[in-house]
């Protein structure tokens, strides 16, 4: 436990350090670039989500990778590079629905993307002339799209969004609120159950998980989100301090329950981490688990806010 701990306070700032730098490379982006693309827009624009775009395609591949391991443990078998494409073409997909000439033929893309994933998985086990098990492969390719590149969608769309006066615009400092939200879950519940731990959460699930931790980990996005609800704001569009104490007690929740959901997956596979990338967190699954599966609450929050 205690070498855990040490791995965590070591490479946890590290990551958060690197996001961070990410994030603020992004917003760079955005307010130095300047492209006139005639195929996207009648004017020049400013394209939100560069860094957000380069990072998600960078971390989709291990990820699908990872889960297809955990797949394995049913037969569940996707094929890996059909489910990155698969993922990697939604998140651009998502970034894509910022240029108002993508925006009319929007939902007809999704629902292409979403096909051809099934399509192509058919091909390629006809190509190779396998029946056997042709079901669990298409099934899981098309399982790992949409878990991992679907989820990853409305992260990319929480960026990129523009929605008008008055309403919901995405922004850098919406996506920090949302991860620095659902991460302060994750310290909270740590420590609150290290020091008042006593009742388990689900033990055959999680054994490590208490009631206490959890409450403690709501509370401590609760908290976090008040702190930086002020911080989002964008022109004509502000949360008030107890709309963020709302958002981070809810997103904090579902990123436990995103966390519990690996959880059962890894229980199946019987493996404890999805991977072993970062010393103290796992695998690229495990840090992403929570922000992906607080995505769409994030943005149906927010524009319900």
């Amino acid at each position: 436990m205690e070498r855990s701990l040490r791995n965590r306070l070591t490479f946890g700032p590290l990551m958060i350090a690197a996001l961070l730098g990410m994030l603020y490379l992004d917003w760079w982006l955005e307010k130095t670039l300047r492209i006139d693309v005639k195929l996207l827009s009648d004017d020049e624009i400013r394209p939100r989500g560069l860094g957000i775009l380069v990072l998600m395609l960078l971390i989709l591949p291990p990820a699908v990778y990872e889960l297809a391991h955990l797949f394995a443990a049913e037969r569940v078998a996707p094929h890996r590079s059909i489910a990155a494409a698969g993922s990697a073409a939604l998140v651009i997909h998502a970034f894509l629905t910022q240029f108002p000439k993508f925006q009319p033929i929007a939902t007809s893309t999704l629902a292409f993307i979403i096909v051809f994933v099934m399509i192509f998985a058919a091909l390629r086990r006809a190509f190779m002339r396998q029946t056997q098990e042709a079901i669990h492969h298409m099934a899981g390719t098309v399982l790992a799209t949409l878990y991992l590149g679907g989820l990853a969608w409305f992260l990319m769309a929480l960026r990129v969004k523009h929605a008008g006066r008055h309403l919901f615009q995405g922004s850098t400092m919406i996506l920090v609120m949302v991860l620095l939200v659902v991460k302060a879950t994750d310290i909270g519940a740590f420590f609150g159950g290290r020091a008042l731990g006593r009742h388990k959460l689900i033990f055959w699930l999680s054994p490590g998980k208490t009631w206490e931790g959890l409450i403690c980990g709501v509370l401590f996005s609760a908290l976090v989100g008040a702190l930086l609800a002020r911080a989002i704001g964008v022109p004509d569009y502000h949360l008030t301090w107890w709309k963020g104490l709302i958002f981070g007690a809810v997103l904090g929740g579902i990123g436990q329950a995103g966390d519990l959901l690996e959880s059962l997956m890894k229980r199946d596979a019987e493996v404890k981490d999805s991977g072993q990338l970062v010393p103290g967190f796992g695998g690229i699954l495990d840090i992403i688990d929570s922000p992906l599966l607080a995505a769409p609450f994030a943005y149906l929050m927010f524009s319900l806010f």
